[in-house]
């Protein structure tokens, strides 16, 4: 529980249209609300790095889960990279922004160049974080999703549509923060939602957060290697 002391820091926070202290307190906040799946021995939390993983290391902990990641990367406009116009998951799985591609005027051949691309990267990083050993396999798990917040939500549903593919038993998606509207894309995609926060005003995920430093790479890997070590398999 957060305490007397946590929850009335948490509503001046609120006051000032903050909703979190930080991940590690979004991500005790979500544990509450994932309270049901506590010591359940077929549930996995795959988190999305980076941020993800900080809210998800809380949850995994709390619910006595594995932590593991699940890495999928935005698509970049032509010639601007920070504006996404989709996601790709490691296996390929796309979900395009149609808005923006029709937009930009973005071909095909394109998508299809910077998706090879994104998926290097993704590989990169899945060796990065995971040290060789391979994904948590899911399987007949109960999977619970968790990133740090949904903007378009472009990358948490490739995500959830890669491990779909895996034929999970059950598969929810669990964030702080998200609006309505981004809500709405998952219904039909996993089989349950979790999200505390639902601001009708939304401009970025970072803005519901007091701190939102950006986690590295190392600190990913020291969840990861953290978690692995308290479930006892550690190598």
């Amino acid at each position: 529980m957060l305490g007397v002391y946590g929850r009335i820091h948490a509503l001046l926070l609120q006051a000032r249209g903050v909703m979190f202290a930080d991940r590690a307190e979004a991500g005790r906040r979500l544990a509450e609300a994932l309270a049901y799946l506590k010591d359940r021995p077929d549930v996995v939390v795959k988190a999305i790095p980076r941020g993800g993983v900080v809210v998800g290391a809380e949850v995994a902990e709390r619910l006595s889960a594995e932590l593991d990641v699940v890495i999928p990367r935005k698509l970049g406009a032509p010639g601007n990279p920070e504006l996404a116009i989709g996601a790709v998951a490691g296996d390929g799985t796309i979900v395009l922004n149609e808005d923006a591609v029709r937009a930009l005027g973005v071909d095909e051949a394109y998508i299809k160049r910077e998706a090879a691309s994104q998926r290097e990267e993704i590989e990169r990083r899945t060796a990065r974080f995971l040290g060789g050993r391979g994904a948590r396999p899911v399987e007949g798990k109960t999977v619970v999703v968790v990133d740090d917040g949904l903007a378009t939500g472009s990358t948490a549903l490739a995500a959830a549509r890669a491990l779909r593919a895996e034929k999970p038993a059950r598969l929810i998606l669990a964030v702080p923060v998200a609006p309505a509207d981004t809500v709405e894309r998952f219904k039909g995609e996993v089989d349950e939602i979790v999200v505390l926060e639902k601001p009708s005003f939304f401009y970025a995920v970072g803005q519901f957060y007091e701190d939102f430093a950006q986690t590295s790479d190392e600190e990913v890997i020291e969840f990861l290697r953290k978690s692995r070590e308290e479930a006892g398999q550690e190598k």
